[in-house]
């Protein structure tokens, strides 16, 4: 296929209109046009400089590369609608935003820094397992977990799904009824945190995370967010640079 031609739905997501998933079913139900003619079929081919793309009669322009900031509160599922009608990061959104996605996800019952993308090289470089960009957690555990636990967070856990990478482990707090632990991780698991600390006999209470790459979670109040400055950009993508060349 020639250089720069995309499939119609991701040429709307590139752009973007919608998710991918969601170009799919607009284009499917006959909402989208390429040079005046009505398109049903997600996988055509489609240049989208040459080509003119409509969604619902309106032109589809692209726009320019943007990264968001969440601080996502307890509560929030991480994807734009849920079949249980629970709340989502996308309601807490500006509305004058145009569609962007979320890098990686944060679970229903996790707070702290998400980020939100139209880019999706970039989203992709800082998920892949790959870049081990490193991705730091506070989280406060049931009970006291003892050093010899603690080291074994830190030297890497088995799960069902493999042992895990070695993290930083830093004790922040502990009584006898809990532990405050600050987790550095370079992969990106499933409810990785809190499967580990099961793992070594404890249960997660509390889940926050704080920092990815060189963004730290920043004093944004809880359910707001905004749009990363340019050199806050250039440093994220510098860092998954980095991340990945050390382990190559």
């Amino acid at each position: 296929m020639a250089t720069g031609k995309k499939t119609l739905d991701r040429a709307l997501s590139r752009a973007g209109a919608c998710s991918r998933a969601e170009a799919a079913r607009a284009i499917t139900a006959g909402r989208v046009a390429v040079n005046g003619r009505v398109v049903r079929q997600p996988e055509t081919w489609v240049d989208p400089v040459r080509d003119r793309l409509t969604l619902d009669g309106a032109p589809v322009c692209a726009i320019g590369k943007l990264v968001f900031r969440l601080h996502k509160p307890v509560g929030y599922v991480t994807t734009a609608a849920d079949e249980r009608d629970r709340a989502t990061v996308y309601d807490l959104l500006p509305r004058e935003l145009p569609w962007l996605g979320p890098v990686g996800r944060l679970d229903r019952d996790t707070s702290g820094l998400l980020l939100f993308t139209n880019d999706s090289d970039l989203a992709h470089a800082i998920t892949d397992p790959a870049s081990h960009l490193p991705k730091t957690y506070v989280a406060t555990c049931q009970g006291s977990i003892a050093a010899t636990a603690r080291q074994a967070l830190a030297d890497g856990v088995t799960l069902p799904d493999g042992r895990t990478a070695p993290a930083r482990v830093a004790l922040l707090a502990q009584d006898a009824h809990t532990t405050t632990l600050e987790l550095t991780l370079t992969e990106g698991r499933n409810r990785q945190v809190r499967r580990m600390v099961e793992a070594v006999g404890s249960n997660v209470l509390h889940l926050v995370r704080t920092r990815i790459g060189p963004l730290p979670l920043g004093d944004e109040p809880l359910g707001s967010g905004r749009l990363l400055r340019a050199e806050e950009v250039a440093a994220l993508r510098a860092a998954v640079s980095r991340a990945a060349g050390r382990r190559c």
